[in-house]
């Protein structure tokens, strides 16, 4: 007697739980024999919007922790990731790779997860500055998270460029809502278990499914998002939510990288989401009298 076949359920990835679309609806996803492997959640407005409302609860707690502290999370996601390199090997085989190339993302992916790790606690060194001022001061700028960042991930490369653009916003103590690639999702939710075994905080990253074309309106338009991230080459999007963010004077960066190659790694894309927060601070003087003023 043959054992029966368990297929995986995906779901979506949102305040730390792994609920199904609120919609009911759903896309068929298929192998690179144009076979059907899976049923993906296609995530709604309501999705989207339940996913920021998580994202902005988990980002006082995460942009608080000390930095050693994410650090430590990162590097403990990287090790999660390695111990199932298997699993993602064969999900990312289903997308048309060679065993040779999925094995090199995979790996890829585990490197940037640590190369992350390791800036969590020194960008701050980097990009903050002691400022000379005239007056009785210390005047200081340092980097501060924005907020909450909505990221449109790239549809080719599913596990390294969805690593690549969530890992240096959640490094500098961002929270992230995040749409993956619609071709090739299976490794996103995947993913999503990783992070939810990993010590992050539910709501930290939270990991959506479906169609660019109906949700990346909403991303560049919802006025509790501080920041979006778009990873793909539709210009006539790209134009979209540039329109759209400006009018809520929103910050829009637009990423198109090979993923595979060394800079598309750098603590400047943990920089690109942070404000510099400057703050004054008297020097207290001691005169001849030996009073302090």
């Amino acid at each position: 007697m043959s054992a029966t076949e368990i297929r995986k359920t995906y779901k979506l990835f949102i305040g730390g739980q792994f609920p199904r679309t609120e919609s009911g609806r759903y896309y068929k996803v298929s192998n690179a024999k144009n076979e059907v492997i899976a049923n993906m959640c296609l995530a709604s407005r309501k999705d989207f919007r339940n996913a920021v409302v998580a994202a902005r609860k988990a980002f006082e707690s995460w942009s608080t922790k000390s930095a050693f502290n994410r650090s430590q999370i990162l590097y403990r996601m990287a090790e999660m990731l390695e111990g199932r390199k298997a699993q993602f090997v064969d999900e990312l085989m289903q997308t048309g790779m060679s065993k040779t190339m999925a094995e090199k993302e995979v790996r890829l992916s585990v490197d940037r997860m640590v190369y992350y790790s390791g800036w969590c606690d020194k960008y701050h060194q980097l990009f903050g500055t002691v400022n000379p001022v005239s007056s009785s001061h210390f005047n200081f700028s340092m980097p501060e998270a924005m907020g909450v960042i909505g990221v449109i991930a790239p549809e080719s490369h599913p596990l390294l460029g969805l690593v690549s653009v969530v890992l240096p916003l959640i490094a500098g103590g961002n929270t992230v809502v995040v749409l993956a690639s619609e071709k090739h999702p299976l490794c996103s939710i995947s993913l999503a278990e990783v992070l939810a075994t990993s010590d992050l905080s539910g709501g930290v990253v939270n990991i959506l499914t479906g169609k660019s074309q109906e949700l990346h309106t909403h991303f560049a338009s919802h006025m509790d998002v501080n920041a979006i991230l778009y990873a793909r080459a539709d210009a006539k999007e790209k134009k979209t939510m540039a329109e759209l963010s400006a009018l809520n004077v929103k910050r829009s960066f637009f990423y198109e990288r090979d993923w595979y190659r060394a800079d598309a790694e750098n603590p400047y894309d943990i920089l690109d989401f942070q404000e510099i927060k400057t703050t004054w601070h008297p020097i207290e003087q001691i005169g001849t009298s030996g009073a302090k003023y």
